[in-house]
Order: C-alpha cells, then structure tokens, then sequence
C-alpha cells in the first residue's frame, strides 16, 4: 500500500525555473515551472522490494544517480504547478507498484458446449446438402 503523498514531502526536492508555457510577458519574470525530484535508492518510507519494483518499472525515467524527475509547468501559478507534480508523482508511483489480479482460468458451461456442437452440427448437414444431384 502507498502511503499519501503528503507522507514523502521531507524526501521530495523542488526546483523552480522560467516555464516556456502560456503566461506573455509573466514568462519572462516569473518561475512557475516546477521540477520534482525523488531518490529512489534512499527513501524511507518504500521497502526494498517496492524500490526493485519501481526502478525496474520507471528506469527510463530515473537518472543516472537513481532520481525521479517529475516536471509540471502547464500552469502560469508556481503552487498550481506544484500540486501538478505532486499529484503526477503519486499517480507515477501507484501505477508502477499496482499489482494486477491474477486471472483464474474458467470452462464453458456444459450447456454452452452442447449449443456449439449443435450449432457446427447444423452447419455441417447444410454444406452437405449442397452436394452434387443425381438424376
């Protein structure tokens, strides 16, 4: 189980920067682009075989070093952006550590068999009685 997002707070960093989104003249001034980074390898709060887990699962999103990037800046305000990356964070993390349920394999019903047997049955005296004639 994941624990909320306000849980990994002490082990997140943010880092702000000149967005390249909507914004005019507010782009050149204001750093509403937030960057989010995570290390994987060091958390506390993420058991080991969660950590294996995501590391395989997000490998072509962890730098060199074992950090998560998670960039947002679809919005002039820096805290929407925030709550933007945050939300993608714990999004990212519960989708990579799902476990899907395991399929249980199941029959056809008896009932169900006989209908196709029939059916086939049926199929086959029709192209039959399409033979040749004999006068």
């Amino acid at each position: 189980m994941l624990p909320p997002v306000s849980y990994f707070l002490p082990e997140l960093q943010f880092q702000t920067s000149r967005s390249s989104g909507p914004g005019g003249q507010n782009v050149n001034k204001v750093e509403s682009r937030v960057e989010l980074r995570f290390r994987l390898p060091e958390s506390q709060l993420l058991t080991e075989e969660q950590k294996q887990t995501l590391l395989q699962k997000l490998a072509s999103r962890l730098t060199a070093e074992g950090e998560l990037l998670v960039v947002a800046q679809e919005d002039r305000s820096q805290l929407r952006n925030k709550e933007t990356a945050l939300r993608k964070f714990h999004e990212l993390l519960a989708k990579a550590l799902h476990k899907p349920k395991a399929r249980k394999a199941t029959k056809p019903s008896k009932g169900a068999v006989r209908q196709r047997l029939e059916s086939k049955k049926k199929h086959g005296e029709k192209k039959a009685s399409r033979g040749r004639v004999d006068f």
